[in-house]
């Protein structure tokens, strides 16, 4: 109830006119019939017990893939959020990390949605995003069409290129900026550099516009996810720096000696001025 109110609050705030209403989306589906364009989703993470094991066994939801999991329902609102897209429609959801790798029955769907083609785009977050929690989460973007197709939005035209066998991984957890303190915000920059990215890899020209890179992007063949057993942990595909062997030995070595000297020195310092203190009040150490 408190959810609720608070998200009809959220949306009078902002002048948003929506049709909102308080239940359960897996047991009363409101929208039954509804394709629609775009979707945006940030369901409950892992729940749990979401379904009894005889409910939802034929949900229309979940046609040509395996029944979700009774244990978690993360799958569960993939398939349905999936299942609301229209032909061309483009979806966007906040999940755990943990959905990337999650085996059994999650791996079986998770391996049909990219054998579908289904996933276009996989961001991982940075930690302390968000109130809530402090934990890092995952982005995923599922889109219906990866066809080559020219959109028109806002007036100018967008010339998509052949996604199909392809899914962009993107790792944002070394991104953005401290905000109050014990939080990290994805500043405009940031934004700007991640939505940049993402719509240069889209287009038409993308050889000129974009560019795998470390620690940061890479666009991988369903054929190297296959490999990798259907994980979409973007770590597994996105090549990263290992920093000891960039490290000089001695010169490390060096720097420590001198700082474990300075520290040495300053304890014997504190340990003088310890007994000259005791010596002043007249007990000799």
């Amino acid at each position: 109830n408190t959810t609720f109110k608070l998200a009809r609050m959220n949306l009078a705030i902002r002048g948003i006119s929506a049709d909102i209403k308080q239940g359960d989306t897996f047991h009363n589906d409101q929208h039954k019939d509804l394709k629609a364009d775009y979707i945006m989703a940030n369901p409950p993470f892992n729940q749990k017990d979401w379904r009894e094991e005889n409910q939802l066994t034929n949900d229309a939801r979940w046609s040509g893939y395996e029944l979700p999991p009774t244990s978690n329902a993360n799958y569960g609102w993939i398939l349905n959020i999936l299942s609301k897209l229209s032909t061309n429609g483009v979806a966007g959801f906040l999940l755990a990390n943990g959905a990337l790798s999650a085996d059994g029955t999650e791996l079986a769907i998770r391996r049909k949605l990219i054998e579908n083609d289904k996933v276009e785009a996989i961001l991982i977050l940075p930690r302390n995003l968000f109130y809530s929690t402090d934990i890092s989460v995952t982005l995923w973007i599922l889109n219906n069409n990866k066809k080559a197709r020219v959109v028109k939005k806002n007036c100018v035209e967008m010339h998509y290129r052949d996604r199909e066998g392809e899914v962009l991984f993107m790792d944002l957890r070394q991104m953005g900026i401290p905000f109050e303190k014990k939080y990290i915000e994805l500043d405009p920059e940031t934004r700007d550099t991640v939505t940049r990215t993402y719509h240069n890899w889209q287009q038409e020209g993308y050889e000129q516009t974009y560019k795998d890179t470390l620690e940061f992007c890479q666009s991988v063949k369903m054929q190297t996810i296959a490999e990798k057993g259907y994980s979409l942990v973007p770590s597994k595909y996105i090549e990263f720096v290992n920093r000891d062997e960039q490290i000089d030995f001695d010169t490390k070595m060096k720097e420590l000696q001198a700082e474990m000297r300075d520290l040495m020195q300053q304890e014997e310092e504190s340990k003088q001025e310890l007994k000259d203190l005791f010596e002043k009040l007249g007990y000799k150490l």
